[in-house]
This record gives structure tokens, C-alpha cells and sequence, in this order.
């Protein structure tokens, strides 16, 4: 009988192992509405494709290439870290990874 106990509650306490609530590393992080918020609507840049006859780049979901509609502006140039759309307010920069500073490395902390 003592065994069937500890059976019974070593599968209930396996259960609510398995049931943790972890974050899936698969999804996105979440934006939050203060970050994303942007003169275009809270656009922003999630992926830039760019290949020897085109560069797209996808935008809050659309797909747009040079020329196309972001907003109330047009996509007017498309490299490898950004998207440059130009409106009635003049052009705007987005950028695939707004937070990520890219600057000189210093040289401490390297190995020899």
C-alpha cells in the first residue's frame, strides 16, 4: 500500500514538473508598445532579405521592397541592418536591432 502511495504521488508530482510554466525559446520577444512605438505607426523592421535582384525586407508583418508603402511613407533604401522610409516628415531610420550599439571594440578583456 505504501508503495502505491509513492507511486501515485511521485506521477502527480512528475505532472506538475512537466506542466512548469518556462518560456519557449522559439518565440519572439515580447515588444512592448513604448519600444515600438515609432512616427510610422509602431513600425518595425523583422527581417531583411537581400540577394543579388532584390532586397526585401519584412516590416510589422509586411513583406515591402524598395518602392513600397510603410505607413504613410516609402521604403527608399534596404541594407543589411536597415530600412530607410521617407514621408511627409522627411526620412526615418528603422533599424533590425534597434538596441545593439556598434562601436570600436576597446582592447581590454582580450585574449593574447
Amino acid at each position: 500500500m505504501t508503495r502505491l502511495v509513492c507511486l501515485v504521488a511521485s506521477a502527480l508530482g512528475a505532472g506538475a514538473v512537466c506542466a512548469a510554466p518556462f518560456a519557449d525559446p522559439t518565440q519572439p520577444p515580447v515588444i512592448h508598445d513604448q519600444m515600438a512605438a515609432g512616427r510610422y505607426g509602431g513600425t518595425r523592421v523583422e527581417s531583411i532579405l537581400i540577394a543579388p535582384d532584390r532586397r526585401l525586407a519584412v516590416i510589422s508583418g509586411q513583406q515591402v521592397a524598395v518602392g513600397g508603402q510603410v505607413g504613410a511613407g516609402t521604403v527608399v533604401r534596404i541594407t543589411e541592418t536597415e530600412v530607410v522610409v521617407r514621408g511627409a516628415d522627411g526620412e526615418q531610420t528603422l533599424k533590425l536591432f534597434p538596441d545593439v550599439a556598434v562601436g570600436a571594440l576597446s582592447g581590454k578583456g582580450r585574449s593574447k
